[in-house]
């Protein structure tokens, strides 16, 4: 029996009747696009993320895009982004006119590392590339926000983010597409995923820890004037009607079957963040028995949905002999980032290059990722140890 890389089926046959009872109902209605599921979803969801509204989006890079959008984000601006990460976070600000500013990571966390930004913030202001690495003309740009991404379901350092935003008077996008349901205890209170920033976004691939069975996203906020400019976004810029166009925008709306999807797959989802982080135990007293491996780190005061179980080597060649050896054993694997976003094709024109960015090459020559989701037995574990351990 194969051993999947993420169980979604296992998952199905526990929400079955729900879901199937949420398409039936959407499409009794006829509501396919901007049906009651999407409202209540959105708020449920900011109900539960702590925030005063929530807008349903298509995607989660469509989620970012409209951030930007409602944050007047173009042509001139710096916007400052992990190289860490996927593409979209840094994609979404190059489609808009604007420029990736890229800041490296923290060697445990992997999330944007507070220190680093200060002084890629700095250079920008002083057009200095002997402060921090810079692209090419970086001294005509105008630092205007960050873009902090919470990494395989942790969430970032936002005390000291926020903290450098603050003082440079940029705005925060929280990028929680891995992190829905992670929390961080913030001045002595516990935060959720998608309350930081102005504006925070997250995906419903599939994969996702809360994910829907297509493309979706969402915007939180507690600004009521970002709300009705998101909202507005998400369908053409619309107005008081949808014939009245007051601004640019984009076809961004989550439909209606997939909020159906996700309010049955909401009401388990707490129980498969328990199951999460109980198989996230049991994997770090197994691999925590082979030696050269750095396991996933979760700080003090905070907690991770584990949307993904990475694992860095001590190097390159015992990262390739551990594939190999669970390859052969029939473990799916996968690198998550084999490239990081500042040495990418796309991103050639920005003129960064090898060496730049130490902390994010280093790790990108030494992570990978095994099996992990809500449904991973200690059995199926075991194995995937014993392949590891050889």
């Amino acid at each position: 029996m194969s051993i999947p890389f993420i169980d979604l089926k296992t998952q199905y046959r526990r929400v079955a009747d729900e879901v199937q009872q949420g398409i039936r109902a959407v499409l009794e209605s006829g509501a396919y696009i901007g049906g009651p599921e999407v409202a209540r979803l959105e708020e449920r969801l900011a109900g539960y993320c702590g925030t005063r509204y929530a807008v349903g989006t298509a995607s989660g890079t469509d989620a970012l895009v409209m951030a930007l959008m409602a944050l007047s984000v173009g042509p001139g601006d710096a916007v400052f982004c992990p190289p860490f990460t996927f593409m979209a976070t840094a994609e979404v600000v190059a489609l808009l006119g604007a420029t990736p500013v890229f800041v490296d990571v923290d060697p445990v966390t992997y999330n944007m590392d507070p220190a680093q930004l200060e002084l890629a913030v700095r250079a920008v202001r002083a057009g200095d590339a002997s402060l921090y690495p810079l692209p090419k003309n970086a001294g005509q740009l105008t630092p205007k926000a960050v873009i902090p991404v919470d990494l395989f379901g942790l969430l970032a350092d936002y005390q000291a983010l926020l903290s450098v935003a603050a003082k440079h008077g940029l705005f925060v996008i929280e990028d929680a597409a891995q992190a829905f349901g992670a929390t961080l205890t913030l001045s002595g209170t516990q935060r959720r995923a998608c309350s930081f920033g102005s504006i925070a976004c997250t995906s419903f691939f599939p994969a996702k820890p809360l994910g829907c069975y297509g493309d979706g996203g969402m915007c939180f906020t507690d600004d009521p004037e970002l709300l009705e400019l998101l909202r507005s976004i998400r369908v053409h810029g619309q107005g008081r009607d949808k014939y009245e166009n007051v601004r640019l925008g984009i076809t961004g709306r989550l439909d209606t079957m997939q909020a159906a999807v996700l309010l049955a797959k909401f009401e388990i989802f707490p129980d498969e963040v328990r199951l999460r982080q109980e198989a996230a135990k049991r994997y770090a007293g197994l691999l925590g028995q082979i030696p050269g491996l750095t396991l996933p780190a979760v700080p003090d005061g905070s907690t991770s949905v584990f949307a993904q179980y990475s694992i860095q080597a001590e190097t390159s060649a015992q990262r390739q002999e551990l594939l190999e050896r669970l390859g052969k054993a029939s473990v799916p694997t996968s690198i998550y980032y084999p490239r990081p976003l500042h040495l990418q094709p796309a991103f050639a024109n920005l003129g960064y290059r090898s060496g730049s960015m130490p902390v994010s090459e280093a790790v990108a020559a030494r992570i990978f990722s095994i099996p992990m989701h809500p449904y991973l037995t200690a059995q199926t574990q075991e194995e995937i140890y014993r392949a590891m351990a050889g």
